[in-house]
């Protein structure tokens, strides 16, 4: 069975490739589309079009208002990776890496079976310790695997 959110996210998706990088959307219309109510929408904007996913969200609210949805663009493998690496930091939460690996899947620096090692590699039950630990291991973890792909051919 498909989640409500899921549905919202792939018809957004969808729009964004019939447009450029970029659409504006209203909420309200969106929501009477798939009869939810409008914090539906703003769920599915808040957690899956983030910029982890390779996305950046602008609105603006009142009568007029709408929601401008920017698919960021990296000019170059290179920029992206440095970014992703400088994002990562010295801690990283197991979701967060998990949106990452999913956006390095999208823009097809990892095939789905080197994403789907990765995600193995950083999900919470790979190392049993202390939350703090595991996000700083985590973290390592995602920049080291980043430093990789960065060292490999395109």
């Amino acid at each position: 069975m498909r989640l409500l959110s899921d549905s919202i996210e792939d018809f957004i998706k969808a729009l964004m490739e019939d447009e450029t990088s970029e659409i504006e959307l209203r909420r309200n219309e969106l929501a009477e589309h798939f009869q939810c109510a409008p914090s539906q929408i703003n769920y599915v904007l808040s957690t899956r079009f983030t910029p982890d996913h390779g996305y950046v969200i602008e609105s603006r609210r009142g009568g007029g208002g709408y929601i401008r949805i920017v698919r960021l663009a990296a000019t170059s493998r290179e920029e992206l990776l440095q970014s992703l690496y400088q994002r990562i930091g010295t801690s990283i939460s197991s979701t967060d890496a998990m949106k990452i690996i999913e956006h390095l899947k999208m823009e097809k620096i990892v095939t789905p079976q080197e994403a789907d090692l990765m995600q193995a590699a950083l999900s919470p039950q790979a190392v049993p310790m202390p939350l703090a630990m595991k996000d700083a291991l985590c973290a390592g973890t995602l920049r080291s695997m980043i430093l990789a792909l960065a060292k490999r051919r395109a």
